[in-house]
């Protein structure tokens, strides 16, 4: 079992031997922290980091290890049993291969947003065309997994944040999708015209590819509370929320 951590910096990581740091968008850097994987060798696409997040990270896993199980957590984000704020609360081996006997993947707990369904929280807080291009090719290349994406459009609630654990068949499933689908948006996107955070449009759409997937597969998932390092600001988080939601031509601020 091997779970990477996708950092674009060094940070503060596991003692734990499972956990393995991967420095994403290494192609940009001229060095890599010591014990940190690059995302840049092998077959890569380390260069895209600046559109496709933690997905070069995923990509690299997929095209470079063959470990049985495999996850992607992030430098300030992991999984635990119970809520907490420090690396003592996330997940161990044992506890991982506990739930993945009574489940088929562990996902993070999902985020509720009550007011608005997952498609309206998407499209105020980003640009709708690649969104639109997405659902179009979903449902002209992949009618079979357009039914689970109108599901997830409709919903209050989504497994987000890029982050799971997976046996390697479903890794592998999943990462072929997700990259088959990006990579026809991206055939039908041009970047150069997006500002600000809005280039970092693939990573922002494949989170709404998970529960996609997942519920076409109709798999069984063990959803863990989410570690987070760093104490989230719930009020300013709240505040741009509503911001984005009725004034939506303001300046928008999403991932903080």
């Amino acid at each position: 079992m091997t779970l990477y951590i996708a950092t674009h910096k060094p940070y503060i990581m596991p003692e734990d031997s499972d956990y393995q740091p991967i420095f994403v968008g290494a192609a940009q850097h001229d060095s890599v922290p010591d014990g940190y994987q690059s995302d840049a060798v092998g077959q890569n696409i380390s260069t895209k980091n600046p559109n496709f997040n933690e997905l070069t990270a995923i990509y690299w896993i997929r095209h470079n290890t063959d470990t049985p199980v495999v996850g992607l957590l992030h430098y300030r984000r992991y999984l635990g049993k119970k809520k907490g704020h420090n690396l003592s609360a996330i997940l161990t081996e044992s506890q991982t291969q506990e739930l993945l006997k009574k489940s088929d993947i562990i996902l993070p707990q999902k985020r509720n947003y009550y007011i608005e369904n997952q498609r309206d929280h998407y499209l105020h807080a980003h640009t709708a065309e690649p969104y639109n291009i997405m659902k179009e090719i979903i449902a002209a290349d992949y009618p079979e997994y357009l039914p689970a994406f109108e599901n997830m459009e409709q919903s209050t609630s989504a497994h987000l944040f890029n982050m799971f654990i997976m046996p390697r068949r479903y890794f592998n499933e999943y990462t072929d999708f997700i990259f088959e689908v990006l990579g026809k948006v991206e055939a039908k996107v041009d970047v150069d015209k997006l500002e600000g955070q809005e280039k970092r449009v693939y990573g922002f759409l494949s989170e709404r590819l998970m529960d996609t997937w997942v519920n076409t597969k109709k798999l069984t998932v063990a959803e863990c509370p989410v570690i987070e390092l760093e104490r989230t600001n719930w009020l300013d988080k709240g505040y741009n929320f509503l911001k984005r939601k009725f004034f939506p031509n303001t300046n928008k601020k999403v991932h903080f």
